[in-house]
């Protein structure tokens, strides 16, 4: 890799400086073996405490034969304490008892304390590329956050996002947007995420600074 970048599947990426691997970042594709999560090459996440299951700390609600799923891009950062609630979390709201009656009666089919067949009940959660996820925040069922969107620490956030946007609160609401729409449109154009790495990499400073046109002629 150039530079020696850590390749995508290298679970722990970063070298603290005595060379020791920091055991509480992974690259989060090679870290995750589950069947509804997907996850694109150089997502990470931290944690100041090293999960024995990165899946089931992040994605607790998020169960193998789950009918949603959780779909990350590239180069995503998940900071601390970020917790994706997915749809199977939810409990049936439209009636008079929100009360999950049946999970502790062997579920069963179509018991009536259960959310709907209705594939819209279990929405996927869709993070695109480039995002940062700040410590602490939670994810909603079926939210979908744009590119090159910041969620701010502690933000709750559900519903759409567009790309690059900052939210942050609870709920979690857009403060700004991070550049005018016809940036933000030759940005996703552009879609630097999907380069070769050593691309990537001959152009950090474009990427990392705050010229789109530089880096749509790059």
């Amino acid at each position: 890799m150039p530079h020696g970048f850590p390749a995508p599947d290298t679970r722990n990426p970063l070298v603290l400086p005595d060379g020791s691997l920091h055991e509480g970042t992974v690259f989060l594709r090679p870290a995750i073996d589950h069947p509804r999560w997907i996850v694109g090459d150089y997502t990470y996440a931290s944690a100041h405490q090293v999960p024995d299951d990165w899946a089931q700390r992040l994605a607790p609600y998020l169960h193998p034969a789950a009918p949603e799923r959780l779909i990350l891009g590239r180069f995503c950062q998940i900071a601390d304490g970020v917790v994706f609630v997915t749809a199977s979390a939810n409990h049936r709201r439209d009636g008079i008892s929100t009360f999950p009656f049946a999970i502790f009666d062997g579920f069963g089919d179509n018991r009536p304390s259960l959310p709907g067949p209705d594939p819209a009940t279990f929405p996927d959660t869709v993070i695109g590329h480039d995002v940062w996820l700040g410590q602490g925040a939670r994810i909603l069922p079926g939210a979908q956050i744009g590119s090159g969107t910041i969620v701010g620490t502690g933000a709750v956030v559900g519903g759409r996002v567009p790309p690059y946007s900052v939210v942050a609160g609870n709920p979690g609401r857009v403060v700004r947007r991070r550049f005018d729409d016809s940036r933000v449109a030759r940005l996703l154009e552009v879609a630097w995420w999907d380069w070769p790495i050593g691309r990537i990499l001959a152009n950090e400073a474009l990427i990392c600074g705050g010229d789109a046109a530089a880096l749509a002629g790059a």
